[in-house]
């Protein structure tokens, strides 16, 4: 009995395109998803900064003491002397 005979050479091929062509996918699947990955990742950053900068622009960024138009550092008033305790 031989074991090389037509129909083991086709299967013999047809496993080895498909396994090939299995490996091709494989690749294109991987560069998939780091594309989308990467993708992803961008949009978040966007997103980010876009709600940043709605913070911004609605005056939540700010503290209660910096107003616009305002030193950042609130100003002292003049000093005011100690009254006098009344001895008993």
């Amino acid at each position: 009995m031989r074991v090389f005979t037509k129909r083991n050479a086709l299967i013999g091929f047809l496993t080895m395109k498909a396994a090939s062509r299995a490996l091709k996918r494989r690749r294109r699947n991987g560069a998939r998803i780091v594309l989308l990955v990467s993708l992803g990742l961008l949009s978040l950053g966007l997103l980010a900064g876009l709600a940043v900068v709605a913070r911004r622009q609605r005056g939540e960024g700010r503290s209660e003491l910096q107003v616009e138009g305002e030193a950042a550092e609130p100003v002292a008033a003049e000093p005011v002397a100690p009254e006098p305790v009344p001895a008993a």
